[in-house]
Parts: structure tokens; C-alpha cells; sequence
């Protein structure tokens, strides 16, 4: 696995390694020897040792029921062992246990810190987007998207604000409570360890939104003591700091980490489209994070508490939006000495959202009467938000017997949204809403491994409940309700799944999988206008859940040089929830969000990742997918909007330390529509970005990156006004490290 690459020291000092298993739990007792296979000790109850050497220096390291890893160590270093035999890939979040490429029946990829801290984007949406078929709503970055289009589309689902793609950190989730969207500027970018993609359905895992997929921060654990402080500034006064400090005494860890990232932006709107009310789109964040733990033989208690705080200037003078996040998580992992583990997380979230609306005119005005387009606006509604959610997850895993897993857990999330708006004009009013969600399950899961073939089996019980709904209307003297109240609504749903992967030979696997999955509405869906550029998208109150049923079937190899993973894959959604048109000509163009007959997705995928020279990883893939509206009334074989039917990505990153590290990252994405009718086609584009670094020493490294480079005119969307991604953006930045740092 490739690695950061400070240049080489020349005195030796202590080095702290950490080792862990695939799911973050101590390995005590393993054997750490040099390069030349001289025992140099073994890790204490809480998985650590401290290797004196001249980084970078090689050790191995093996433990029993486990694959010996060479680790080449620069800093401070986790390292995670595999299961004994497996030399695959390894991920816990589409099983709830560790399986590798070739035993998992599910299309996975794992995001690891190097690729991470080696993109051109500061973004975390940006970065995700190295894996092929990870795309959001819109084209555009989330430096410059409005939140309500934030949500992320995986196997070529789509989605409207919501996503159809279920974000967690460490199994606590981190979908907006609201809108469904996602805040990817909320994690400190140095206290994300590692990502976990999983694509395909896991509703029967993790309830609601797991239809396209499931992706998983894992965060980073305190090892040792250190400081990391990063800095970058560039284009259009775009600006990233962050910084990381960790200590480790004995049992006791703890982890402060925190960042500032924005941008004064720039203009969205095509220039041949753009009017006098036009401005650059920007956002200004800060996000801190205070993390402590302690472990001691089988047992981890942690907690941590997070804080994000954002303010976005959306393209007009009246249109903004301003969030303010809490976040608090406290849990568990026990393991016994039989290998069964529990692991349990309490979470809860509080959070205040203020969002501006506005109508634009092109009636010219008295200080500009020769304008002939989006010449004027209007203030129209000013909406406060605050809502908080609470719940817990409880997780079991038991060995039962050779080859055979049992897996078991139920989790509760509850939701309270409070929406008061203010209207402006000949329909001046003053409301106020409240919703309340609930979403419980249980679910069970087992596996069997014997010999070559894997078996998995699991299903989940969903009690969703819209409950304790009103809204009221403030009359001067006092709030009384509404003439229509919010309806109360609950479903059982009931999501299973079954997976089978067969090994043919050391390097070959056959895989399939098939499941059933769901989305509830979000409040913003059920009660909520929202807007973006010149359109307005209605709510619906009587809106019910998305249900889906799909399957894969893959084909996977794994060499020494690398691992390739072939899929073809099929996903319906009965009643998906779409923004329908209703008005075109209108100002703005009016939709309201209905539950359509069906829409399907089916098509391939692709993922390779390489290793030809030790110093050179090259990786990407592609997905071809056919998504149109299958079965209703309306809009029947059109594509889904802001789905394209081919992506692809091409990674290259070179790293040796004496010279630096270089990357480059190549996306290609074709056409699509961006509405439901197919009115207003969106054109195809390629983008490449590239990163470079080189360190001077164990702690300073100087670093350069370039965004679109070849500067290409990429349509976002047509509302109908055209707006274009990113232009060309160059940063350049530094990072420093206080104590033996490996990220």
C-alpha cells in the first residue's frame, strides 16, 4: 500500500506502530521483526509497539489467524491485518464482518489516506469522485453547490436533494436530518482515516436510503503523539487549513482535529446567459472535532462531540443559506476471547439551517433600463430551521462453529424538524411546521464460509413512522393552526438479502447478489419548497417511501499485480419520489415532487486497481448504465435526470521519496438530461486534475495542485439558465509535521 514519502532521515528515533484487525480492534501480541527477519518484539494489550529506526525503515508484522504485512515506516503507523489467506481488499461495512474482493458478493472499494491526501480537490465529494459511477445531483463541487443539491447518485439511481446513497461515520449517519443531502465540508479532512464504498442495496443492514449504496468515513483513532497542520490557497481565493492533534498515554487516546475551507467562488451562470443580479457562488466553513478513548485488552469506550458551521452566497444578491451542526457520539467495541463482538453507538445532532428565495425578472430596472435578461429580483420567503435527532445502534457478532457467523443488531433514529417561514409579497404570511420522523429495525445476518464458496443470508424489519405533524399561522395575536394539517403516516417494511461468491483457483471469483431496500421521504420532500436557480420545486405531504428491488452478478480477479472487478447489476425503484414539471413558462419554472410508476437502472461496471512498479498505482473503471423511467403514466422512457450513461475515471500516482509524489486524475462523464420531460440536455466532458508534493525532511512538505486543467466549459445544470462547473483553479500549500506523523 503506498504511503506518504518524506525524505529519508538520517538518525534513528522511536517510531509507534499500532495494529488492528479489518474492524479497528487491537491486535495484541503480534510479532514485529526487522527487514532482515530479526525479532524485534510484539504489541502490548492495546495493539501498540515502538520500532527505534532510521525511517524509512521496513518491519513485518504477524500475529496468528492473520496475513504478515511488510510495512515500509515513515511516522507514526495503524496497521490493519488481514484474515489469514486473504490478500484481497478488505472492507466491514457491506457485511457487518471483514471480507476480502474475492469473498464478498457485493461491489466494494476502499478509499485509503494516501489516496485521499493526494487529490487535486480539497473536497471530500471531489475526492470520492475517483471511483467510477460516484457522481452527485449536480456536476457542480460542493464549494459552490447550494446544499439542496447536494445529494449523491450511485448506480445510476439519481436522486433530487435526498440522497439515495446512505453517508455514515463509523455507523452513525450523517444524511441531513432535513433534506437528506450531504455536508461534506462537516468532517475535518485529517480525522477521515479511510472510505468504504459499498454499491448495491444494504437495507438490510442499515434501513432507510441504502438503495444505491452505502459509504462509510472511517475515522481516524489517536496512536501516538503528534501535530499535523495543512495549508493551501489558490484560484478564486480558495482557502484550506486543517489541523490535527493527537496524544496517546497508555490506555488513554485522545484526538483534537479542525479546519477552516472556502472560497469567494465565481459566477455559475453561462457567460452568454449571465444578467446584472449575477454574482459568484461561494462558501466560508469551519468544522472542529474532539475525539477520546480508552482501550485496554478486549474492551474500547470512545466518545467524541463535532461542530460545523457554513455560510453560502448562492449566485444573487437575496439567495443564501447559512448552517450551524453539533454533533455528539459515544459507544463501545468489546470483543471476547471466542471472537464473538459487540459493538455499540449512541449519537445524537442538533442543527439550525436559514435559506433565502427569490424571483428574477427580466423587466429592466430604472438604474440599468437597457437590461434584457435576469435584470431584477425579488425576495419571495426566509426560512429558520432548527431540528435535532437522536439514536443509537447496537451490533452482535458470534462465530458459531467453523465457517459459520451469525450477525445480529437494531437500531432507532428519530428525527424532529421545525420549519418557520416567512413569505414576502401579496401572500405575506407567517407558519410554522413541525414534522417528526422515526426509523426502527432489527435485523439478522448469517454467513457461511466453507472451502471456496462464501454464503450470506440477512433481512431487516423497518418500522417508519411521520408522526406529530402540525402547522400553524401566525394572525397577529397569536398562532393558530392551518386549514390543512400535515397527514400522520407509518410503514413496516421488510428488506432481505443474499449473497454467494464462489473462489475458482487462488486469483478467480464468481459473485452474486440480490435485495430488497427502501428511502422514506424527508420532511423537505413532504412539506418544503426549495429552489435552485429560476426553478421551484413544490412539496407533496402524502408522498410514501421508495421501494426497491435489484441484483448483480460479478466476476472478480486478484494477482499480484492488482485486482480487477466486473459486474453487470440491475436495480428497480417502485414509487421513486421526482421532481415533476408542472409549469415551464412560468417564473420560476414550477415541479412538485410526486411518487412516479418506476424507474430502472441496469448496466455494467468496471474497477481495476494496479501496482506494476513499486512506486507507481494506477486505478479507476468504468459504468455504463441505462436509467429511465420504466412503468408510469408520465414521462415513460425518459432518462433519469442527471444520470449519464457512461463514466469513467483513470487514477495515476507515483511516489518515491526521494524525488515526491505525483497524481493525476482523469474523469469522463456523458450526456444527460436535467429535468424529467428530457427537455434541457446536459453535454458530455472530460476532466483531468493533478497533484504534486515533495518533502524536505520528516516534517515539511510543500505540495501543488491544478483543477480542471485544460479549463473545460462543463454544463452543471439548465434551470433553464445554463450554469458551468469549476473553471481552472490552481493551490499550492504546505504541510507540517510535529512528531512521527504517517497520514
Amino acid at each position: 500500500m503506498p504511503a506518504a514519502a518524506p525524505a529519508a532521515m538520517c538518525a534513528q528515533a522511536p517510531i509507534a506502530i499500532t495494529v488492528e484487525d479489518a474492524g479497528g480492534r487491537p491486535v495484541a501480541g503480534a510479532t514485529v521483526s526487522d527487514g532482515a527477519g530479526k525479532t524485534l518484539g510484539s504489541t502490548d494489550a492495546s495493539g501498540a509497539f515502538s520500532v527505534r529506526c532510521a525511517a524509512p525503515c521496513r518491519v513485518q508484522v504477524a500475529a496468528p489467524g492473520f496475513s504478515a504485512q511488510s510495512v515500509a515506516l515513515i511516522g507514526a503507523t495503524t496497521i490493519r491485518l488481514r484474515p489469514a489467506g486473504n490478500q484481497e481488499q478488505i472492507t466491514v461495512t457491506a457485511y457487518g464482518a471483514p471480507l476480502g474482493e474475492l469473498e464478498s458478493p457485493a461491489t466494494t472499494r476502499v478509499l485509503e489516506a494516501p489516496a485521499l491526501r493526494t487529490t487535486a480537490a480539497p473536497t471530500l465529494d471531489d475526492q470520492m469522485r475517483q471511483l467510477p459511477g460516484v457522481e452527485l445531483f449536480r456536476r457542480s463541487p460542493s464549494l459552490v453547490a447550494n446544499p439542496t443539491s447536494q445529494g449523491i447518485s450511485l448506480r445510476g439511481l439519481g436522486s433530487t436533494s435526498a440522497s439515495r446513497t446512505l453517508v455514515m461515520e463509523d455507523d452513525v449517519p450523517l444524511n441531513d436530518p432535513l433534506g437528506g443531502w450531504i455536508h461534506w465540508e462537516e468532517q475535518p479532512e485529517l480525522a477521515i482515516h479511510s472510505i468504504e464504498l459499498v454499491r448495491g442495496g444494504a437495507g438490510s443492514l442499515y434501513g432507510s436510503s441504502a438503495i444505491g449504496g452505502v459509504i462509510n468515513e472511517v475515522s481516524a483513532r489517536p496512536a501516538t503523539d503528534d501535530v499535523e497542520v495543512n495549508a493551501s490557497y489558490g484560484g478564486e481565493e480558495t482557502y484550506d487549513e486543517s489541523l490535527l492533534a493527537q496524544a496517546k498515554r497508555g490506555p488513554w487516546g485522545a484526538l483534537l482535529a479542525g479546519g477552516m475551507m472556502g472560497t469567494d467562488g465565481y459566477i455559475q451562470e453561462a457567460p452568454f446567459e449571465q444578467g446584472p443580479i449575477d454574482q459568484p457562488s461561494n462558501v466560508h466553513s469551519q468544522n472542529a472535532l474532539l475525539a477520546g478513548e480508552h482501550a485496554t485488552g478486549a474492551l474500547r469506550l470512545f466518545a467524541r462531540v463535532s461542530a460545523f458551521e457554513e455560510s453560502r452566497h448562492n449566485g444573487t444578491p437575496y439567495q443564501f443559506n447559512a448552517t450551524r451542526l453539533a454533533r455528539y457520539v459515544a459507544g463501545g467495541d468489546w470483543k471476547t476471547a471466542r471472537d464473538a463482538a459487540l459493538n455499540l453507538r449512541v449519537y445524537g445532532a442538533d442543527e439550525r439551517y436559514r435559506q433565502t428565495f427569490s424571483s428574477i425578472s427580466n423587466t429592466p430596472g430604472a438604474d440599468d433600463p437597457a437590461c434584457t435578461y435576469r435584470c431584477s429580483e425579488i425576495p419571495t420567503r426566509y426560512s429558520f430551521i432548527p431540528d435535532n435527532e437522536l439514536g443509537a445502534a447496537l451490533h452482535w457478532s458470534q462465530p458459531l462453529g467453523a465457517g459459520l457467523l451469525l450477525v445480529a443488531g437494531a437500531d432507532a433514529h428519530d428525527a424532529r424538524v421545525w420549519d418557520l417561514e416567512q413569505t414576502f409579497g401579496s401572500t405575506a404570511a407567517l407558519t410554522n411546521l413541525h414534522d417528526h420522523q422515526r426509523d426502527s429495525g432489527a435485523y439478522v445476518e448469517g454467513m457461511w464460509v466453507r472451502g471456496a464458496w462464501t454464503l450470506t443470508a440477512s433481512a431487516r424489519m423497518d418500522w417508519f413512522q411521520n408522526y406529530d405533524g402540525r402547522e400553524t399561522e401566525w394572525n397577529g395575536a397569536g398562532w393558530t393552526p392551518t386549514a390543512a394539517q400535515p397527514p400522520q403516516q407509518g410503514e413496516r417494511l421488510f428488506d432481505p438479502r443474499a449473497g454467494l461468491a464462489r473462489k475458482i483457483g487462488e486469483h478467480w471469483a464468481l459473485s452474486a447478489s440480490g435485495f430488497r431496500a427502501f428511502r422514506a421521504p424527508t420532511p423537505n420532500e413532504l412539506y418544503r419548497s426549495t429552489q435552485v436557480g429560476d426553478e421551484l420545486t413544490l412539496p407533496n405531504n402524502k408522498l410514501l417511501s421508495e421501494r426497491a428491488t435489484g441484483w448483480e452478478a460479478g466476476l472478480a480477479l486478484e494477482r499480484a499485480w492488482g485486482t480487477v472487478r466486473a459486474s453487470y447489476f440491475l436495480t428497480e425503484v417502485n414509487r421513486p419520489i421526482t421532481a415533476l414539471t408542472t409549469n415551464p413558462t412560468s417564473s420560476p419554472i414550477l415541479l412538485v415532487r410526486e411518487n412516479l410508476g418506476q424507474i430502472e437502472s441496469r448496466g455494467v461496471s468496471l474497477d481495476f486497481g494496479s501496482a506494476p512498479r513499486r512506486w507507481l498505482a494506477v486505478d479507476g473503471g468504468y459504468q455504463y448504465a441505462h436509467a429511465v423511467v420504466s412503468r408510469g403514466a408520465q414521462d415513460y422512457g425518459k432518462w433519469i435526470p442527471e444520470v449519464a450513461r457512461n463514466l469513467a475515471t483513470l487514477n495515476l500516482r507515483a511516489i518515491k521519496p526521494r524525488l515526491g509524489t505525483l497524481a493525476l486524475e482523469s474523469r469522463m462523464s456523458g450526456r444527460m438530461y436535467d429535468d424529467d420531460a428530457n427537455t434541457y440536455l446536459l453535454h458530455s466532458y472530460f476532466r483531468l486534475d493533478a497533484y504534486g508534493s515533495h518533502a524536505f525532511g520528516s516534517r515539511w512538505e510543500v505540495f501543488a495542485a491544478g483543477e480542471n486543467l485544460f479549463d473545460r466549459a462543463i454544463e452543471v445544470s439548465k434551470t433553464p439558465t445554463t450554469t458551468l462547473g469549476q473553471p481552472r483553479v490552481a493551490r499550492a500549500g504546505f504541510r507540517l509535521r510535529v512528531g512521527a506523523v504517517n497520514r
